[in-house]
């Protein structure tokens, strides 16, 4: 245990599966509970820096009810993520030569079941890695049979109240997958593209109205000219007919405010099959809906013959052509706009209109918004519910089928003449047929899957085991608190509320907890085109699991992206080495670690200091826990470890355990274990490994009945009176000395003369009393009753004036002009900023945060050119 440094690759694996082994992670049973969902991280996932600040902070919360009595749930699962799974088997097997559609249906989810089960816990040992205290004997998977069951009852359900419907609606559409996909995995690219005019003949005249559009192979299924009301140009062609060039269809001209005149020439194509926005001016205006495209992005028989079967993009460079060649082009301008592309299979995304299985969201948007509005549910920061609502209130259809072969096949069946019949299952479906058509009828089932957003969805009762075991639901339903980024408050955690209130007319989570993201340290989005990604598991094997949780929740400020440096976590390593020699400093002056369960009493007056200060780091720590301040919470823990304990404490407790008083000496040995043993387990929500491995190796849990994970926080209260007082007043003095020391650039382990002749009696009095003590950390020689008669700097404590003298190799001359100078260099920057805020313009249009920023430097500069001007009037 002596070792120098603590060594995390020899503790934490170690450690993780002493907690497995001892099943530390199962609820115990309490009066109270505390539950929490894992977000289910996609069964092809890697760590990344969003999970590891994400879990980072469940486990804070988890650890910290579990220690608290709280019977706690951290329920874990992952997500079988349809379309991501789906291409990434698909990419497998054509690299081993095998066509999906060759092997067919069953054949290819085999296999995919085959990559599940030996790559999908890959993520699951990368959360152990972190230290993630799930209760891993509860491990889901939204594939699972029991999830499939809820997810099948919800559908069933769902339909039967005309909640969930089939139509024809336009779609995201990826032609590579061949399959509609959500709006989250739709990435909106800024690219270099074209915009090209092109003229459209108006019939009976020689007059043409021209229109830009970035899609021209589009044209094709244009069914009408849009242009404002209100636009003075056009007022004349309203009504008018134009033939679409190269097509030869004739279209009308109409009116709809959705054109915009400031917008290209300000008349719109309208392909209401290919585009959302024309596909809205089409159902006001009763156009027709001409599809182009086949599922593949190739052109269909509606096209002339010579386009039908070209690929899209090989159908707009022919159409531009010929557009040229017949003197229908006008002109091309280069232009930067955003384009659609599929996450997955990085190909353009196409509006297509196709025929799929819709969620009637606005319906179950009523209740999910009423438990937010009534506060059942609150966000946290809570600007947060402003977004939500802002989508909650605009509500779309949900598209909820996907043309894939992995996921959850819709439990619908068709008859020959089309009609569905929606059960569990086949059977049932069967017997629904049979009472509608009087005999057996032979039923095809819906081969389209369902979205994966529709199955995560339920995830906070799914997982608890509804609809069959509700044991667990009434337990841990609705659950404590959830933990998500921002960016999923729309695809998941309305979908959560929508279904939980109406499956279990209860708000799923009572807080949401959103958190910002981890950028690197210069405040930029990590991503692999910039080569600034950082791996979790590159930082937790070169500093531990410890520190690179202790960086991010001490970074976890509401609303605060955090900039993540690597120095920042080597720094932590660091606080861990300290406990770590804090334990052996304790070792070595054989202090006892049995019997400490309890305070001693106090007579002591550093140990009544650091019991009050003990208590009052617990009391803030659990205040802004309870407040969700994970980053406060982590600098009290931090403060009280470091700064109170190990730099004061321990220090100031070497004058007594190195003295010959016996009773004072084994009170301070007593109170410093317990207090240690205290920081263990204040900091183990924080920092489990560490705090773990020392308390295992002081034999704190008295051969394996007092498990740290289960160890309560200390109770008692804050009790400072004048001998904390006290304390605190020799912490003062010899802080002073440090800083004045610093101030003036003079080795901190330099000796001084210090004489006390012009403070007032009390502190006189005082200092003597502690004399040995302040002599020893202040590094004086003397402390004098009367001034010496030679040069000497003048230190301010709380108003009292100490002289101090140094060695005659300080020039107290050169330090007065180096300070005057570093005052003059200090003023002409408070110049600047002074007047930069005097500046309006610059007021008025800077960022809030710029403008409040100068005003805290000006601040600080004006602190620190104050005690300048105090320390040269004193030289």
């Amino acid at each position: 245990m002596s070792n120098d440094k603590y060594i995390h690759t020899d503790v934490e694996d170690k450690i993780y599966s002493y907690w497995e082994k001892n099943n530390l992670f199962k609820p115990v049973k309490h009066k109270k509970q505390f539950s929490v969902v894992i977000p289910p991280p996609n069964v092809t996932g890697s760590l990344h820096m969003g999970h590891a600040l994400n879990n980072s902070i469940q486990d804070l919360l988890v650890r910290y009810h579990r220690m608290n009595n709280y019977e706690t749930l951290w329920q874990p699962g992952t997500d079988h993520a349809g379309i991501a799974t789906q291409a990434l088997v698909e990419r497998k097997l054509t690299a081993e030569k095998i066509d999906k559609n060759e092997i067919g249906r069953e054949k290819f989810i085999e296999k995919v079941w085959e990559w599940k089960e030996q790559y999908g816990d890959i993520i699951i040992n990368q959360l152990k890695k972190l230290g993630c205290s799930c209760d891993w004997s509860r491990n889901a998977f939204t594939m699972d049979e029991n999830l499939s069951k809820s997810v099948i009852k919800v559908f069933v359900d769902l339909y039967n109240k005309d909640l969930i419907y089939k139509d024809k609606k336009l779609v995201n559409w990826d032609t590579v997958l061949k399959t509609a996909i959500s709006d989250l995995e739709v990435d909106q690219r800024e690219v270099n593209s074209k915009i090209y005019y092109i003229r459209y003949p108006i019939d009976g005249t020689d007059e043409f109205i021209t229109i830009a559009t970035t899609r021209p192979e589009t044209m094709l299924g244009d069914t009408a000219i849009a242009v404002n009301p209100k636009d003075e140009r056009f007022k004349d062609f309203i009504g008018k007919v134009v033939t679409i060039p190269i097509v030869g269809r004739k279209i009308k001209i109409i009116e709809d405010d959705y054109a915009d005149p400031e917008q290209g020439t300000g008349a719109l194509k309208i392909t209401p099959a290919h585009d959302f926005n024309d596909y809205d001016v089409g159902q006001r205006n009763n156009l027709e809906i001409i599809n182009i495209f086949t599922e593949a992005g190739k052109i269909n028989e509606n096209a002339p013959k010579e386009y039908i079967g070209l690929d899209r993009f090989e159908a707009r460079k022919r159409i531009l052509k010929e557009l040229k060649e017949k003197e229908f082009f006008v002109k091309e301008e280069n232009i930067k706009n955003k384009v659609p592309y599929g996450d997955r299979s990085n190909s353009i995304i196409e509006p297509f209109l196709t025929e799929q299985w819709f969620v009637d969201a606005e319906k179950l948007s009523v209740k999910a918004k009423e438990v937010v509005s009534s506060k059942k549910t609150n966000f946290f920061p809570e600007n947060w519910s402003k977004t939500y609502f802002q989508w909650m209130n605009n509500i779309e259809p949900w598209c909820i089928s996907r043309q894939l072969w992995w996921g959850h096949q819709i439990p619908a069946w068709y008859s020959p003449d089309k009609k569905i019949f929606v059960a569990y299952n086949e059977e049932e479906a069967k017997k629904l047929a049979y009472n509608h058509y009087g005999k057996d009828v032979e039923l095809i089932r819906d081969a389209d899957v369902l979205d994966t957003w529709f199955s995560s969805g339920l995830w906070p009762f799914a997982t608890l085991g509804w609809p069959e075991d509700k044991n667990y639901v009434e337990k841990f339903y609705p659950t404590s608190v959830l933990v998500t980024g921002f960016d999923i408050i729309f695809f998941w955690v309305a979908r959560m509320i929508m279904f939980g209130t109406e499956f279990l007319n209860k708000e799923p989570f009572k807080d949401i907890y959103v958190h910002a993201l981890v950028r690197d340290e210069k405040g930029q989005k990590m991503s692999k085109s910039k080569g600034n990604v950082i791996d979790p598991l590159d930082l937790i094997e070169k500093y531990s699991a410890d520190a690179l949780r202790f960086t991010l929740l001490s970074m976890a400020s509401p609303g605060t992206d955090v900039k993540l440096s690597e120095d920042r976590v080597k720094g932590y390593r660091n606080f861990l080495n300290k406990l770590w020699n804090a334990n052996n400093f304790l070792i070595t002056n054989k202090c006892d670690f049995t019997n400490i369960d309890k305070i001693p009493n106090l007579s002591v007056n550093i140990n009544k200091w650091i019991y009050a200060e003990l208590i009052e780091a617990k009391s803030k720590i659990e205040k802004n826990l309870k407040d969700y301040r994970f980053d406060e919470a982590a600098k009290n823990a931090y403060q009280f470890a470091w700064h109170s304990y190990c730099d004061w404490y321990l220090e100031l407790s070497k004058t007594i355990l190195f003295s010959e008083n016996e009773g004072a000496k084994s009170e301070v040995k007593k109170v410093s274990s317990y207090v240690f043993k205290q920081i263990l387990i204040l900091l183990h929500p924080f920092i489990p490994f560490v705090t773990e491995e020392i308390w295992l190796k002081n034999k704190f849990d008295n051969s394996s009945k007092n498990f740290l994970m289960h160890a309560n926080w200390p109770t008692g209260k804050i009790n400072k009176d004048n001998n904390t007082e006290q304390v605190e007043n020799i912490i003062n003095i010899i802080s002073e000395i440090r800083s004045f020391k610093n101030e003036l650039n003079v080795s901190p382990g330099s000796f001084i003369d210090m004489s006390i002749n012009n403070i007032n009696d009390d502190q006189k009095d005082f200092i003597n009393n502690n004399e040995i003590i302040l002599k020893k950390l202040g590094r004086i020689n003397n402390i004098l009753s009367d001034d010496l008669d030679k040069p000497a700097a003048t230190m301010v404590v709380s108003g009292d004036l100490f002289k101090i003298y140094f060695d005659k190799d300080v020039d107290l001359k050169l330090i007065k002009e180096n300070l005057t100078s570093k005052q003059n260099r200090i003023q002409d920057e408070m110049n600047k900023i002074s007047q930069r805020l005097e500046n309006k313009s610059f007021v008025d249009r800077a960022p809030k945060e710029i403008v409040e920023q100068e005003k805290t430097n000006y601040n600080n500069l004006k602190n620190d050119i104050d005690k300048i001007s105090v320390t040269i009037k004193g030289i």
